[in-house]
């Protein structure tokens, strides 16, 4: 991998998404606190801007580059190597589209009820943030807006929350920067140790660092557990995902949308660049236990939802199980696996960030979340029920909706190099189906009683707030090569920069002779011996 200085666009755009929403930040700070509908409307436009440029990004990225597009480079502290070094390939951009469509989508859906100035800021500060972990090629700065993310999300669960959510706050901020800090002695000893072994200057560019692999073995395995722990607390695999249900049971419905649309993908996303990257050989001397973690979280996930009560905790647990299949696809090191676990991060964001939306609505008009005490909603609600239904079978993986290509992807990668692991996270699909289903018939099935028979259905704004999420669904179940063929190139090449540096690995041939290049036949025998 490589910064493509030829793709620079003479405008920043990248730091342009960093810094408009923080912008919008400032712009809503300075505001009249009387007038809440202004401070809204300055979080829209800064949003919908942001969301723009990220969309431009899209449009403008060239779909068979390999290496870093849009690069822009400024030196911040020279005497420690430190830049402003950003850039975007494959694998980050559709988490950076993914987050300039949720933001606005979830500020339009929600109003905080109270103190609107700080809630707006705080939202947008959050999205800065995001945007400034995907578009990070310095360690130092991605370490910042990875750290920066905390403390906005902790403002908005704590203050803007329900329930126990102080408590829930605390819980989230206190495992997530326990986690973060062993990554923080990780990345000054890599940067110190890289210099020392190449004889060059101090540099934390994630490039240079990963394409010299310059660290002695013993040594790169136990930075890469520095780095794995921060991630694997803030996806979170099992067991540390226990603040995961409390934060999304007690946040705001906005909070919750973007937690589980885009800040738990910063884990996955920080396997992926900086774990894969960085450390090859000592990814793939772990990946057994990451496997093992995966599937467990899977199945565990599932069952667990299954008996929650909380329409809210359920949706939040069936998270612990998609995000298990993302790191079964991640650590199956191959193109299938990695190619379906970064699709499902893409698509996880989209349908369960629409289940959020929709609990929410729910919530809204009965005041509460308990299963029991709902029942019957299709009959005064029928928009609602299907809108709900057409989310529920995403997120389940039902073939024509974008959640069957992510998995159908991960299960293959996983097939093709560790079988018996494909085997047992096939039958979380299963369970899945089980939980969704039965949440589904209890909620919106039976005799409606009480307010359930008088409850409003999706009015005209709800719906358009719906709509793009909605479209993206069939869109991307129906239609996924424009996606695959724009990650493809940037997970080929991650994939062979593990085939270099870890001696006796090679990608496993596909077993089932499917060839899911862009170009290649999704239904008959692979022409090429590599066997993407």
């Amino acid at each position: 991998m490589s910064v493509l200085a030829s793709a620079s666009p003479t405008f920043p755009v990248l730091p342009a998404l960093i810094l408009t929403p923080l912008f919008g930040a400032l712009l809503v700070v300075l505001g009249p606190r009387r007038r809440p509908e202004l401070l809204k409307l300055t979080a829209v436009l800064a949003t919908v801007a942001t969301g723009a440029l990220s969309l431009w990004v899209l449009l403008a990225f060239d779909a068979g580059g390999e290496g870093f597009q849009f690069a822009s480079r400024h030196a911040w502290i020279g005497e420690l190597g430190i830049s402003w070094l950003f850039g975007v390939d494959g694998i980050s951009l559709f988490l950076i589209v993914l987050t300039g469509i949720l933001f606005p989508i979830a500020i339009l859906a929600t109003d905080p009820g109270h103190d609107s100035r700080a809630y707006y800021a705080w939202m947008l500060v959050l999205e800065g943030g995001v945007m400034g972990v995907f578009a990070s090629l310095d360690l130092v700065m991605f370490f910042l807006c990875f750290e920066i993310v905390l403390v906005p999300m902790y403002f908005l669960i704590g203050r803007w929350g329900h329930g126990n959510r102080t408590y829930a706050a605390t819980k989230f901020f206190l495992y997530t920067m326990a986690g973060s800090a062993l990554m923080l002695v990780g990345i000054v000893s890599l940067a110190f140790l890289h210099a020392d072994a190449t004889g060059g200057a101090l540099t934390f560019d994630l490039v240079a660092i990963a394409e010299a692999q310059s660290i002695a073995t013993e040594t790169a395995r136990w930075l890469f557990l520095a780095f794995a722990l921060a991630f694997a607390v803030k996806v979170p695999i099992f067991p540390l995902h226990t603040w995961l249900p409390d934060a999304h049971t007690e946040a705001p419905t906005a909070g919750s949308v973007i937690l589980a649309g885009v800040l738990l993908k910063l884990g996955t996303y920080g396997f992926l660049r900086f774990g894969l990257y960085l450390f090859p050989e000592a990814t793939h001397h772990f990946a057994p236990v990451f496997l093992v973690l995966g599937v467990v979280g899977i199945v565990y996930g599932a069952v667990v939802a299954t008996m929650q009560k909380d329409l809210k905790r359920l949706v939040a647990y069936s998270s612990v199980a998609h995000l298990g299949f993302i790191i079964l696809g991640t650590f199956a090191l191959n193109t299938e696996g990695i190619e379906g676990g970064l699709l499902q991060m893409v698509n996880h964001g989209i349908s369960t960030g629409a289940l959020f939306l929709l609990v929410g609505m729910i919530y809204e008009r009965r005041r509460t979340r308990q299963i029991d005490e709902l029942g019957g909603l299709q009959k005064s609600a029928p928009l609602l029920a299907g809108v709900f239904m057409v989310v529920m079978l995403s997120s389940i993986g039902l073939p024509g909706l974008n959640g069957f290509v992510g998995e159908f992807l991960v299960l293959v990668g996983t097939f093709n190099a560790h079988r018996w692991y494909a085997v047992v996270a096939a039958g979380g699909v299963v369970l899945a189906a089980l939980y969704l289903l039965w949440a589904y018939q209890r909620v919106f099935h039976g005799p409606a009683e009480g307010d359930n028979a008088d409850m409003p259905d999706l009015c005209l704004r709800e719906g358009l707030v719906l709509a793009p999420l909605l479209a993206l669904i069939v869109v991307l179940g129906v239609y996924p090569k424009p996606v695959i063929e724009r990650m493809e190139p940037a997970v080929d090449a991650l994939v062979e920069h593990i085939e270099r540096h870890v001696d006796g690995f090679e990608e496993p041939t596909s077993r089932m002779g499917i060839d899911i290049s862009p170009d290649g036949p999704l239904d008959g025998p692979a022409d090429s011996e590599e066997g993407h």
